[in-house]
């Protein structure tokens, strides 16, 4: 595993949700003798934080905050000469697979769009992921998927890898400077800190989202607290966490 992956996990497990409050609540449990009067208002603030990041009317807010500004560039009849495809992460112990190891389902979004943007344009393809948690590259069973799940065989392969950084930078080192137009294609809540990686990278990007998070209408249900939509909160804040730390890094 990649030491810059571990340090990235470590940091952003304790500044987002779940892994926030578990400090935060371990913090008033430690002050309740030392700030009697803080340690029960931290205590509250935390749980009510908690409650409402879980609940889909509030989960919706915070994933739309991402989302938002994103629009569907993959148009027929745009100037681009190449489909760039970001891996999402892989599954280990899939026992349903020879290899023991396949995409996520992030993953297969992405892909299960790339094939399809490619049947309307028949543009090459370069699926881009590395191995940070180690085993096989993201690049390779994604590219592994969209032949035999799809039928869509991919024309380059990226597999060195970490980050989104990474993607732009070693992705330009296969398509650049011929294939400097190209349709970019990853996760809706991805799309904003992807296409100005690419862009910093020497990329004219044409931006095809997908996966994009689920926004049921309000009704009663949205009350009630849900993992699934802690998950998707815990999500969002990271992009928005990484589009933060992107900025900051001047990428």
């Amino acid at each position: 595993m990649a030491s810059s992956v571990i340090l990235k996990t470590i940091f952003s497990s304790f500044l987002l949700p779940p892994g926030l409050f578990i400090i935060l609540l371990m913090l008033a449990f430690l002050l309740r003798h030392r700030a009697p009067k803080w340690s029960p208002r931290l205590f509250w603030t935390t749980l009510t934080a908690m409650y409402l990041l879980s609940t889909p009317l509030i989960g919706n807010q915070i994933s739309q905050l991402v989302e938002s500004e994103i629009h569907n560039q993959a148009e027929p009849g745009i100037t681009a000469t190449a489909i760039v495809v970001l891996g999402g992460g892989s599954r280990f112990g899939a026992k349903d697979m020879l290899e023991g190891q396949t995409i996520n389902n992030v993953t297969l979004a992405r892909v299960r769009y790339a094939a399809k943007v490619h049947k309307f344009n028949h543009l090459p393809i370069l699926v881009s992921g590395g191995a940070p948690l180690g085993g096989i590259t993201e690049a390779q069973l994604m590219r592994q998927s969209l032949r035999n799940d799809f039928g869509v065989e991919t024309t380059w392969l990226e597999s060195a890898s970490n980050d989104t950084g990474d993607n732009a930078k070693e992705s330009a080192k296969l398509l650049l400077p011929k294939h400097a137009e190209i349709i970019l294609i990853t996760s809706a809540d991805h799309m904003q800190r992807a296409s100005r990686s690419f862009e910093q990278a020497g990329f004219k990007v044409h931006a095809a989202p997908t996966d994009f998070h689920n926004h049921e209408p309000v009704s009663v249900m949205s009350f009630f607290p849900s993992a699934k939509v802690l998950a998707t909160s815990s999500s969002a804040s990271r992009e928005l966490l990484g589009q933060i730390w992107y900025r900051i890094l001047g990428n």
